[in-house]
Parts: structure tokens; sequence; C-alpha cells
């Protein structure tokens, strides 16, 4: 069974042994994919690696880590209907891909099919499942799962021209939460995001991570977010919810700091969600509150 519907997007920084068995896993699949992997700037010999071990992968190498537009890079060379994401310590599997463009085939403006994450090497679920499958956001009768306001870009398959439309990941944002800007624009412009129960994708989380620049980009670009497309008074709710809950230390306040220097450039680009949007995004607030998965630690 192979499947020319659906090009994985992986991107990685100086994680070659994971992304070699991520690679790995990838070219087992039965749909055998297409794989574009932009490598942001590894100093670790990943590239050298990818060449020799999986020579059939398309490898990109911009010279500098660009975050998450490594992925808007890699989506300039996919030339299938539907693109997967992934990281380079989790894997789709088999069946997935297909299972996820079958739901895209199927439904026009379904923009966005986000799998159930299973962390290894126990095989349990992310802690964020619960949260995707109980979505308060109310959806058309025509949606094969809940509906999201929101995804998660290591576990979701998008359709390729509405993520090229809504401009893909914003630069500014770098990493870290940067999916809730686009998914936003993506359900201004229209478009429908869901849960899919029966799909699955694999995470192994790589112990080579900055834990705390990931929380205090988290928290910035949610900021950033939140003043760029919500309105006044939840745009304040959420904003004095973080300055209540986060951690109180450095990173916390570099993090406000940084927020906070770019509002000339917030109020240049602020657009406020359609109301029907806003709406969907206002329902998700109390689990965003007590969400046991957004929790900024580290």
């Amino acid at each position: 069974m192979t499947d020319p519907r659906t090009t994985v997007v992986v991107i990685t920084h100086n994680r070659r042994p994971e992304l070699l068995r991520t690679l790995d896993r990838l070219a087992e699949l039965p749909e055998r994919p297409e794989i574009v992997v932009t490598d942001n700037g590894s100093t670790d010999g990943t590239a050298a690696a990818v060449a020799a071990r999986h020579p059939g992968v398309r490898l990109l190498t911009p010279g500098r880590n660009l975050g998450a537009v490594g992925r808007n890079l890699a989506v300039r060379h996919v030339r299938t209907p539907y693109v997967a994401f992934c990281d380079d310590d989790s894997w789709w599997a088999p069946g997935a891909l297909s299972g996820a463009a079958d739901l895209l085939d199927r439904h026009a403006a379904l923009a966005a099919v986000t799998a159930r994450i299973v962390v290894e090497p126990d095989g349990t679920e992310d802690p964020i499942v619960e949260e995707l499958r109980n979505s308060p956001v109310p959806g058309p009768s025509w949606l094969p799962g809940p509906a999201l306001g929101s995804f998660l870009a290591a576990a979701t398959v998008l359709r390729t021209d509405a993520f090229r439309r809504a401009g893909g990941f914003h630069p500014r944002l770098w990493l870290g939460g940067e999916e809730e800007l686009l998914a936003a624009d993506l359900a201004a412009a229209g478009w429908w995001l869901t849960y899919a129960e029966h799909l699955t994708i694999h995470h192994q989380p790589s112990v080579v991570r900055d834990s705390t620049r990931r929380r205090r980009d988290g928290i910035r670009n949610t900021l950033w977010f939140t003043w760029l497309r919500r309105p006044v008074r939840p745009a304040l709710r959420r904003t004095l919810h973080l300055a209540r809950t986060v951690p109180r230390d450095t990173a916390s306040l570099r993090a406000f700091a940084e927020a906070a220097a770019a509002l000339p450039w917030v109020l240049r680009e602020r657009r406020v969600l359609p109301p029907e949007v806003e709406g969907r995004f206002r329902l998700l607030e109390d689990s965003q509150r007590s969400s046991k998965a957004r929790c900024y630690t580290g």
C-alpha cells in the first residue's frame, strides 16, 4: 500500500540520533510518503548522516535555526495535496497518514487532522489527548471528530493549500506555541480543525532540549497571539491569568518583557477574529486554565 497524497515534513536541530530513528520509522510506513527534512543549522553531523542513510529524503540546509519557519521552507517543496508534520523525536503509525488523507478527501472545508499522541517508550497517552478528545468547541454535523480551536504541529496533517494561503507559521514567533496563531487564521478563513481518535503518532521526547527557552518563548508567543487576535477584554483576562500563574523567575520576566517590547508591531498587525471564531476561543478558556498539558514549567 503506497499513498501519494501526503508529504511528511520534519524540522531538526542537533538531534542526529533521534532524527535517524524517526526517518527509519517513516521509511517503514506502508504509505511510503515523500519526506522533506529541514536541518535548522545543526552542528552534530545531522545533514551528512541523513544524506548517507536516507538518500531519498529531500534535505534542506538553510544554514541557521529557523525554528518553525523551517516547516514553511519545507512546504515550498511539497507537491502533494496534504502535508504531515512531525518532529525529529516523533513518527507516524502505519496507516495514520492514509487515514488523515481520507478524512481530508471527504470533507472539503476541513484543513487539519490531529492524531492521538502516544508517548514512548511506555505507550501512554500524552496528557493533551484528553483535552483534544473532549474539546468544548462546537462544530458542524459533518465534522468527523471533535472540533478544535488549535492543533499540535508535530501530530497534524494539513491541507497544503490552506497552510500556504494562511501564511504558514509566523517567523516572529519562531518556536513554542506557534500553532495557535495559524489555527486562528485558518478558522477566520472558514476552515475547520478536528481530532481523529483512530489515528496515531508516537512521541519519544528527546532529552536534548532547552526547556527554559521553550517556556520563555511559549509565554511570549501566547501573549503575542492573544493581543494580535483576541478582543481587549479576553486578552486582558488571559494576560492576567498568565501573570498570576507562570513561575516567578527570570525566564517568565523576560518573556513578558519581550512581549511588551513588540507592542508597536502587535498594534500594527492586530486583526481581531470574527465573532464566531472568537466564540470558539472563548469556550476554550476554562480548559486552558485547568490544563495539565499547558503548564509553563522548565
